[in-house]
């Protein structure tokens, strides 16, 4: 992975497109330079204030990625971002107007709220900067050039149910999150229960469904963290055990008698008797299999969460392969440069002359002659 420096992360700041591949690449790459986290917020904070409103959201998420996956490597992170996050939606309410961008955010502050990835308080002091400004503008506007008794107006509407726009985004931005939320309630129980024994405050791990909007699909929501190799393997096994390979019970439901699932069948009956019976087998039988369908139920939900496991290890693996590519295509250049300067040395040595074969210089020659002789040769 690339050495960091300034310039380095500018460049791919201003090369960040809201694809999922491009924030988890650079998000990975930021990680892996946490100890330059300080410096790094920074530079986020300072290029995010001069970006276009649509790249802020991208930005946003970015930001959103690092937090929640350098969890487990360290909290430098977590703690830089804090410093910089209510200045940070302060700018953008103040702005920044478009529906979309102020409820992506606020669906990204209800996340953190769930996860518990920030304390309540600063969510809700973050939440009431970024609809602030804008509810401040709409009033000043509408107080201009007018007498204080009618500037008191848009107050009074406001407090008898006028809201601005950005309130109501982020109201049908709840409502939309917290319906997901009552849909997948028993899957973030669980990836929250299996993530609780770690030294995370939270857990990263949860897919976000995102409905359109405006007939536009919006930007990337990051994947949860990439789960660990034994935890992979752990639920898969768990798997091969699931109620659907259940042979003995699929054979007791298959055996089970027409007559408890034919209608038809209790004109048939003769007397009370046999009416008990059909009752008890038919009670059994209800037993047996609402207790089979909550197995397979259960089973659902589990391959559900495997299926989200396996494709955010995929993911990792393959950010890790492409990584291992680009770390071998470099040492292949440099072992193609050794072996160049290799052979330029093999031919250098091979040019120079053998001093073995010169003459012995060490005995047969005259001496050379003293400072005197040169002197009396002169004379």
């Amino acid at each position: 992975m690339s050495a960091f420096t300034e310039t380095a992360l500018l460049k791919k700041l201003a090369e960040l497109n809201s694809s999922q591949q491009s924030i988890q690449t650079l998000s990975l790459w930021l990680i892996h330079h946490r100890k330059h986290s300080a410096a790094i917020v920074k530079t986020w904070q300072r290029e995010l204030e001069n970006v276009p409103e649509p790249k802020k959201l991208t930005f946003m998420y970015l930001a959103n990625d690092v937090i929640q996956n350098s969890k487990k490597k360290g909290p430098e992170y977590g703690k830089e971002f804090t410093h910089v996050l209510g200045k940070v939606f302060a700018h953008i309410g103040e702005k920044c107007s478009s529906d979309k961008l102020l409820g992506s955010l606020g669906r990204i502050l209800n996340i953190w709220l769930e996860r518990g990835v920030y304390d309540p308080k600063a969510i809700a002091d973050w939440r009431s900067r970024l609809h602030k400004e804008a509810a401040g503008s709409s009033t000043s506007t509408s107080s201009n050039g007018k007498t204080n008794g009618d500037s008191e107006k848009p107050e009074k509407e406001k407090d008898h149910g006028g809201s601005s726009k950005p309130e109501k985004s982020e109201r049908r931005e709840k409502r939309k999150h917290e319906d997901r939320h009552s849909k997948s309630k028993r899957s973030r129980h669980h990836v929250q229960d299996s993530s609780s024994s770690s030294n995370t405050a939270a857990p990263a791990e949860e897919v976000v469904s995102v409905e359109p909007e405006n007939g536009h699909t919006p930007p990337y929501l990051p994947l949860g963290e990439p789960p660990e190799p034994e935890e992979l393997i752990k639920a898969l096994t768990s798997i091969e055990n699931s109620a659907s390979s259940d042979a003995v019970v699929r054979e007791r439901i298959a055996k089970l008698p027409q007559e408890i699932s034919e209608i038809s069948c209790i004109s048939k009956l003769e007397d009370k008797d046999k009416a008990k019976a059909l009752a008890v087998q038919v009670n059994e039988a209800v037993d047996l299999l609402n207790d089979y369908n909550a197995r397979l139920a259960a089973e659902m939900e589990e391959r559900a969460k495997l299926a989200t496991m396996l494709r955010d290890f995929q993911a990792e693996q393959k950010e890790l392969l492409s990584q291992a590519e680009q770390r071998l295509d470099e040492h292949k250049k440099k072992l193609a440069k050794m072996l160049g300067l290799q052979k330029e040395i093999h031919d250098h040595l091979s040019n120079l002359p053998d001093l073995s074969q010169l003459p012995d210089v060490t005995g047969g020659l005259a001496p050379l002659p003293s400072a005197g002789d040169l002197f009396n040769a002169l004379h």
